[in-house]
């Protein structure tokens, strides 16, 4: 009886294992060495050099025609950045930092007497935080959280990111 229920109990253990899938994949084909966001056509792509190795549907700010010139103006930034950090326990699934704001940046908002903000991701779709709207970020680049996990393990830290209109 003893056996019988040790055998039962380990069946249970290995199908909870199956049910619980970690949001963190590995990866180990091709190094992404860029990363082109088109906020009009709402794209991302993954880069190997001149070869694209996924591309995305996006969400952007919830204003997201034009660059982004101070912080709460909903906009996402445009031009040239490198994902600088990620954050594995994001509200947003995952994260991966965008460096805004830049030295340009700064200027453009401190001309308007206004910061300039900060915090740009790119990051996965947390249900409670949307509006039920196409662009509903503060300024960030939301894709779905499966596609998430894998931008997050395919992308390092330092891989240059452009954002164009």
């Amino acid at each position: 009886m003893k056996r019988r229920h040790l055998m039962m109990g380990g069946a249970a253990a290995l199908g909870l294992g199956a049910c619980t899938q970690s949001k963190f994949k590995t990866y180990s084909g091709p190094e992404v060495t860029y990363i082109v966001v088109n906020k009009e056509a709402r794209r991302m792509y993954l880069f190997n050099n001149n070869k694209v190795l996924k591309d995305y549907d996006i969400d952007l700010g919830f204003e997201p025609i034009g660059d982004k010139f101070f912080e709460g103006d909903g906009r996402t930034p445009e031009g040239t950045y490198l994902i600088d950090r990620r954050n594995p326990n994001s509200r947003f699934h995952l994260s991966l930092g965008i460096s805004y704001p830049n030295a340009k940046d700064r200027a453009e908002a401190a001309a308007l007497g206004k910061p300039p903000g900060g915090d740009i991701f790119i990051h996965g779709n947390s249900k409670p935080f949307r509006k039920g709207t196409d662009d509903w970020t503060w300024g960030c680049i939301a894709v779905t959280d499966r596609e998430m996990e894998d931008v997050y393990a395919m992308v390092r830290n330092g891989t240059p990111i452009q954002i164009n209109a």
